[in-house]
């Protein structure tokens, strides 16, 4: 795309996009939205950066190792915080009982595990969505 205006817009707003899904991602247990909604945000921020700049560039920044890694290591990091709870005698993803500390409510960091498995999951969603659009781009032409 050779638009020179639409570009300079999209670089000053796609930033805050990205940071605006990353938001939504860590303050999902204690505000509407989550992992998912924030994965969405983010991955759909970095489809519109290869809409605007064209696939070349956006393979360029986002190569597809770099996709798989981050799709296979979002994963682990969801089973690694689930199996806190088998470690500690408690079910899988387990959270208080298994003796994580909850915090005070309403803080970002009250829900024990459940912002770093919020984390694991956002990022997850979002490589999926950008790794499903590469492939439907390259599947047209």
């Amino acid at each position: 795309m050779k638009d020179f205006i639409l570009k300079r817009i999209s670089a000053v707003i796609l930033p805050f996009i990205c940071i605006y899904g990353f938001y939504v991602i860590l303050h999902g247990h204690i505000s509407p939205g989550g992992s998912f909604a924030g994965g969405i945000i983010v991955g759909l921020s970095l489809i519109a950066f290869a809409t605007v700049y064209g696939m070349e560039k956006a393979r360029a920044e986002l190569p597809e190792k770099v996709l798989v890694l981050i799709e296979s290591y979002g994963t682990l990091w969801y089973v690694i915080m689930g199996l806190v709870g088998i470690f500690k005698g408690a079910p899988f993803l387990a959270n208080k009982l298994a003796g994580v500390n909850v915090g005070e409510p309403g803080t970002l960091f009250s829900g024990g595990l459940i912002l770093l498995i919020s984390v694991g999951v956002g990022i997850r969603v979002a490589s999926t969505i950008v790794t499903l659009f590469f492939a439907l781009v390259e599947d047209e032409s």
